[in-house]
């Protein structure tokens, strides 16, 4: 009996220690988490590149505005911490994050397989698919991207988005010209050097009305499944968790809603941003 008791009383010990190490592990990965350091800076770093409209762009007045702006001012609120904006180029904003520039990445960025493999994403807070503007002189003949898979065909979009991997995935018999900027893309197709822009719908649905009605054809039924979420360092359980938690609530008390209906469905900001 002695010998037995003696077993079980090891064996619980074991279980004891082994239960202490694990939470003294899980304590460490809460104390490094990168909810921790906003917390204490009493600071939210947003990373993101203006420019990407409705998303994330400057106003007249030199301000950032849009979509994701909005939603990173009510996550800083949520905290009770200060919005910090840190405007990025787009090429280098996984980098940017991987070396601690900012905390988190909210710039219309599209969960991929190759994004993940560097990065932590959340859950996806709007679903998006790439559209196409085509060259008025196109009108009738294409019909979609299909159409357009032709080496006679010019295609343009923005250098290292998703735009430029539906294009190269989708439409490769085309000849591809990528752009920096979105702008720079659709105005090839605009001035009659391009037969089609490849972009986001959300991107389109604002060149067109901007630029485009009455002088470019809008194909806007998506040819992609895009979900955008936003991206923050690997191995932070902790924060992905608050994450997801935020945009559940926002989502269901209305402060959600309200962003989508002003920067996605509504036009009056149009006004309001740089030229």
């Amino acid at each position: 009996m002695l010998k037995g008791w003696t077993k079980a009383t090891i064996a619980g010990a074991l279980v004891l220690m082994m239960c202490t190490a694990a939470f003294g592990a899980d304590i460490e990965l809460a104390r490094s988490s990168t909810l921790e350091d906003i917390l204490k800076r009493g600071e939210l770093r947003v990373g993101f590149e203006a420019g990407y409209v409705p998303f994330e762009m400057t106003d007249k007045n030199g301000n950032f505005v849009g979509f994701d702006i909005d939603m990173a001012k009510e996550m800083a609120k949520a905290m009770d911490v200060k919005f910090v904006p840190v405007n990025t180029a787009w090429d280098g904003i996984i980098p940017a994050l991987l070396s601690n520039k900012f905390d988190i990445i909210m710039s219309g960025m599209t969960v991929t397989q190759e994004r993940n493999l560097k990065v932590l994403f959340a859950d996806p807070y709007i679903i998006v698919g790439q559209t196409i503007l085509l060259n008025k002189k196109h009108e009738g003949d294409v019909k979609s991207y299909k159409d357009l898979n032709d080496k006679k065909y010019t295609v343009t979009s923005k250098l290292g988005t998703t735009g430029e991997q539906a294009v190269k995935r989708n439409i490769p018999k085309a000849t591809y010209k990528s752009f920096e900027t979105e702008t720079e893309a659709f105005l090839e197709v605009l001035n009659n050097r391009a037969d089609a822009y490849v972009y986001d719908l959300p991107n389109c649905v604002y060149l067109y009305a901007q630029q485009g009605e009455g002088k470019v054809v809008f194909l806007d039924e998506p040819f992609t499944y895009e979900p955008l979420a936003w991206a923050i360092n690997k191995g932070d359980p902790d924060f992905l968790n608050w994450l997801n938690n935020f945009l559940r609530q926002v989502k269901n008390d209305g402060r959600y809603e309200r962003i989508y209906n002003k920067w996605i469905k509504g036009t009056g900001w149009m006004k309001e941003i740089q030229e």
